[in-house]
């Protein structure tokens, strides 16, 4: 897939404010400073589509991207930034967990974890709200050049041994690095089949009972 445009629609704060649910979107979502915003402007092929912040945090809003007319892509705000007060941190997860549970046109949530750290317990608790209530997503291991392949190998390998205490499926799992420009092809990829009606599209892992939102 080549990604010959990518225009802005809008920011929401919310489900309501969204734009009409027209076009399948394909949100991006992680912990503040996880590299997301160096991932998607790696992804559309543009410097300044989502705005690369040493503050971390920035984005507060959902983010909606049209691209090449045929589908979208969902700036999510990063969860745990600590700047933010009470009342806005409790609209925030609001509006964050109404999107993921009733866009209707919500094809995949693409995590994105930190692989220069071991497993976060912020990240493990919204990996663990996607199961919860089955809302399919892949995990995307960002900043793999930050350490050696065999810690990034272990840091993965020790994710997915907390996800399995919970869930037998696990997800797609893909390793990226915006500086070294890896991973933009598998997760075109992972859209342009999800868009194919005879492809499959990535599936929710699933867990036994739902729970409440835990972040």
């Amino acid at each position: 897939m080549n990604t010959s445009s990518a225009v802005f629609i809008r920011s929401a704060p919310d489900l309501d404010s969204c734009p009409e649910g027209d076009q399948p979107e394909f949100a991006f979502a992680g912990r503040s400073n996880v590299g997301k915003s160096s991932l998607l402007n790696l992804l559309v092929g543009k410097r300044d589509l989502a705005r690369v912040s040493a503050t971390p945090g920035h984005t507060k809003q959902l983010n909606f991207f049209d691209i090449n007319r045929r589908w979208r892509l969902v700036d999510m705000p990063g969860y745990g930034f600590a700047k933010v007060g009470r009342a806005e941190k409790t609209n925030f997860t609001e509006a964050i967990s109404r999107y993921l549970i009733d866009r209707q046109n919500l094809v995949c949530v693409f995590t994105l974890v930190d692989s220069s750290l071991p497993p976060q317990k912020i990240d493990l608790e919204f990996v663990e709200f996607l199961v919860n209530h089955e809302v399919p997503f892949v995990l995307v291991f960002t900043k793999t050049d930050k350490c050696s392949p065999t810690q990034v190998q272990a840091h993965i390998d020790q994710f997915k041994e907390a996800l399995l205490a919970w869930t037998a499926n696990l997800p797609l799992i893909i390793a990226c690095s915006a500086y070294e420009r890896k991973g933009r092809n598998a997760l075109l990829k992972i859209i342009d089949g999800a868009l194919e009606p005879e492809q499959k599209r990535p599936q929710a892992a699933r867990a036994p009972a739902k729970r409440n939102t835990p972040w």
